[in-house]
């Protein structure tokens, strides 16, 4: 079940990430998939495909966005990022001044 949940929320990030370098049938199908948690017996309905077309064009679209994570890195640049805010500011502790305290918050939403 933990890997189904982490499997899907890594798509998930992945989608936000790449989602425009994807075509826009391939976007349709991550996120009924993903986004809508649609079967594939409804997804195959919905896009008017049989159901081993929705698993072809998830399993195809799903290579993809791990295509362009290995080649981009985004998705591990954002979480090393993640670790990297935690980190200073455990290091920082209650000692952090107010204005770098928003600075951190500032970066933080930049992602």
């Amino acid at each position: 079940m933990t890997n189904d949940l982490e499997r899907t929320m890594r798509m998930n990030y992945l989608y936000d990430f790449y989602q425009s370098l994807l075509t826009d049938k391939q976007q349709k199908y991550i996120e009924l998939y993903y986004l809508e948690d649609f079967q594939f017996s409804e997804i195959a309905e919905e896009m008017n495909v049989t159901r081993q077309a929705v698993y072809d064009n998830l399993k195809r679209s799903r290579d993809m966005l791990e295509q362009y994570e290995d080649t981009l890195g985004m998705y591990k640049n954002f979480n090393k990022r993640l670790e990297l805010y935690a980190e200073l500011k455990n290091k920082l502790g209650d000692n952090i001044s107010e204005d770098a305290k928003k600075i951190i918050e500032r970066l933080e939403k930049l992602d």
